[in-house]
């Protein structure tokens, strides 16, 4: 089990070959601290899930950031197979926590193409912890 990184500027593209269960940070992913340095206030996280074969989602799918700043209201977005599932503002803090709905991601799977497109525009430069974000997708 393994997955493949590549960080361009302004985006994070992670391609996994198999589920992986349960919590894993962004840094467990390989993406450290410097590249999450966001100076335009934009993040863009594609986690290629066409690979993975069998699998079956954690119950509430989940994604959390963590990030140094006390920052004011975080836009997110969540596309997944270019259907938007979730659109919501987060409020004040030093994280943000993203719950998925484990019944539309089901929904939406295709044969062989299944990509989850994570927007985030903060108001002003951030830098997240990739010790402490994570993703939890799979049982």
């Amino acid at each position: 089990m393994g997955e493949t990184v590549d960080i361009t500027p302004g985006e994070i593209s992670i391609a996994f070959d198999a589920p992986r269960a349960g919590k894993i940070s962004l840094k467990e992913l390989g993406v450290t601290d410097e590249q999450l340095v966001l100076e335009g206030g934009f993040l863009r996280l594609v986690f290629n899930l066409s690979g993975i074969g069998e699998h079956h989602y954690y119950q509430m799918p989940t994604v959390e950031f963590a990030y140094a700043e006390n920052c004011s209201e975080i836009h997110w977005q969540c596309d997944f197979n270019g259907e938007t599932i979730l659109d919501t503002l987060d409020h004040h803090g030093h994280t943000s926590v993203l719950l998925l709905n484990r019944k539309k991601l089901e929904s939406l799977e295709h044969r062989h193409e299944n990509v989850l497109i994570i927007h985030g525009e903060f108001p002003e430069p951030l830098h997240l912890n990739a010790e402490n974000s994570y993703i939890n997708f799979f049982r």
